[in-house]
């Protein structure tokens, strides 16, 4: 065992660091805010709420207590579907207090937007997808594999739409 002195003095045992001292500063103010819980939200929106709700609202932000519990949700709605959102509210809680299997979300805000920004967001994604594909099925030189290719993702498309 030897001291290490960079400010603060640490004992370590032959060479071993905690697992704190390797992860980036930026990360450890991420993690102990649980940012990370916000983004499995995120990542996994459609999953937990499903395509009838994911299709005019997402989520924005998140605020939640230093006990990780309890949190508000706000949620960017298309104008319009408010009032659906709205009624639903202790459905959406459920739905993903039940992903985290605790009571992450007591509260959630609405946020109203314009159509135009959500749809926008979602077709530059899809046609930025689209042209990426294309591209690349250009470059294909056998017809059978690139018809097999278009097939899959035409059909991959139409399955997401």
């Amino acid at each position: 065992m030897h001291n290490k002195k960079d400010n603060i003095s640490r004992n370590f045992l032959q060479g071993l660091r905690p697992f704190s001292n390797s992860i980036p500063r930026g990360l450890k103010k991420i993690l102990k805010k649980n940012g990370y819980n916000f983004a499995s939200v995120v990542d996994n929106w459609t999953k937990i709420v499903g395509k009838k709700y994911s299709g005019y609202c997402y989520p924005s932000n998140v605020k939640i207590g230093k006990e990780v519990k309890n949190g508000l949700l706000v949620i960017n709605v298309m104008h319009g579907k408010e009032l659906e959102i709205e009624y639903s509210k202790n459905e959406l809680i459920d739905k993903i207090n039940s992903f985290f299997g605790y009571s992450y979300i007591d509260q959630i805000k609405l946020k109203v937007v314009q159509e135009s920004r959500l749809t926008k967001i979602n077709n530059d994604k899809k046609n930025d997808k689209v042209k990426c594909f294309d591209k690349k099925l250009d470059l294909i030189q056998d017809k059978g594999l690139r018809n097999s290719l278009e097939e899959l993702v035409e059909a991959y498309n139409n399955k997401n739409d």
